[in-house]
């Protein structure tokens, strides 16, 4: 058996992974679609692509549970080809965010194509976010460098550290911003998140600072690092375009982070880590987290669907993820359950049934708001265990 072959044997999906790169794809390609075809719907075709295409190749595709052999883990993690994968990205990313620019300071399109260009550069941000999610995760000082650029173009880089040691650390409790709670709507929950994530990045990064002995302006700073990123990357787009370009770049930041945040909201809704007898967490295990095995959502995101081993085991690569059994599952993928998601009681009609059946009926097994003391602080909280 030739090489190539035992590579097929080991990921039935090996040469679908470069299917990931059609979403920066998406901010290099309307202008030339436009241009080819005369149509001005192509200045839209992020959300068509992500909203509408996605959803029915999901349900037409359906779903692949199948996991990598055990035999298979390191040859898998020591490709690079999974690793190009990913790394293509960020230059694709990034010369779509200069087409763009240059597209927003022209007089050739109209507001409404204007709008519709910076959805699509929204949704690349967002889904940029995801590649930096990847890229994070690594121990490879290189790769969590590139984390920080993907994440420059949203301006969100405070995610490199809130979500590698807060969310990770309180995944499924009431004291994680990023977990959402059983009853709450969507568009409570995403600024709740995002200002909880922000200011549980500060603490975070302080804390990490002050046990080195350094301090808060510091060339070791993770956050100043990865904002200064973003203040080169707004910066440039600014000096070469004008100041015309900033709603249009503010816009896709917003458009991004709220993406990034509607997928945390669905990947843990009322899902919850029950206490020990010390009062402390128990820890993180495959039902804490909503999993899908749709292919096409699969493989567009870099197996982020299969989130339960991505907890269980922060430093697998996305090709190494496990499906589970024991995982609540999702009726859809990811792109179709975000749009359910922006409708909270078609979420809920969908959804509460699923989580409670989940915990089969019992209500106090689920996540919910904190209940506050008669001094209106909210009430003790135990350890997390990690």
């Amino acid at each position: 058996m030739t090489p190539l072959r035992r590579e097929n044997a080991r990921d039935h999906k090996r040469y679908l992974w470069i299917l990931s790169t059609v979403a920066p794809g998406c901010a290099l390609l309307p202008s030339q679609l436009v241009h080819l075809t005369g149509l001005a719907l192509f200045w839209w075709i992020g959300p068509i692509l992500v909203f509408v295409i996605i959803p029915v190749l999901d349900i037409a595709v359906g779903c692949d549970g199948i996991s990598p052999r055990d035999e298979d883990y390191e040859a898998l993690s020591n490709d690079r080809y999974y690793r190009w994968c990913t790394f293509l990205f960020l230059p694709m990313q990034l010369v779509g965010l200069a087409i763009a620019g240059y597209m927003w300071s022209g007089s050739e399109l109209t507001l409404v194509d204007k709008l519709g260009l910076t959805i699509t550069l929204g949704i690349v941000s967002g889904i940029g976010i995801n590649a930096a999610h990847e890229l994070g995760h690594r121990v490879e000082n290189s790769e969590r460098w590139l984390a920080k650029i993907a994440l420059a173009q949203s301006g969100y880089g405070h995610f490199f550290v809130e979500h590698n040691r807060g969310h990770h650390v309180r995944v499924a409790t009431p004291e994680d911003p990023a977990s959402a709670r059983f009853g709450e709507p969507l568009w409570a929950f995403i600024p709740r998140s995002a200002v909880g994530g922000f200011r549980s990045a500060l603490a975070l990064e302080r804390e990490r600072l002050s046990r080195k002995g350094k301090r808060w302006f510091s060339r070791d700073n993770q956050l100043l690092q990865a904002w200064s990123l973003s203040v080169v990357v707004f910066g440039a787009m600014i000096l070469a375009f004008g100041p015309v370009v900033i709603p249009y770049l503010a816009l896709q930041a917003v458009i991004g982070i709220g993406l990034l945040e509607t997928v945390n909201y669905l990947e843990h809704y009322g899902l919850l880590r029950a206490r020990r007898d010390d009062g402390r967490y128990e820890r993180c295990a495959p039902r804490h987290s909503w999993n899908s095995d749709r292919l096409v959502t699969n493989v567009f995101l870099l197996h982020l669907q299969r989130h339960s081993d991505h907890h269980a085991n922060p430093g697998r690569r996305y090709q190494t993820l496990r499906s589970s059994d024991e995982a609540p599952q999702l009726p859809f993928g990811y792109a179709t359950m975000v749009l359910l998601a922006a409708v909270p009681p078609l979420w809920r009609a969908v959804m509460d049934p699923r989580l409670l059946a989940h915990y089969s009926g019992d209500t106090t097994l689920v996540n919910r708001k904190p209940r506050r003391s008669r001094t209106g602080s909210p009430g003790e909280s135990g350890d997390i265990l990690v």
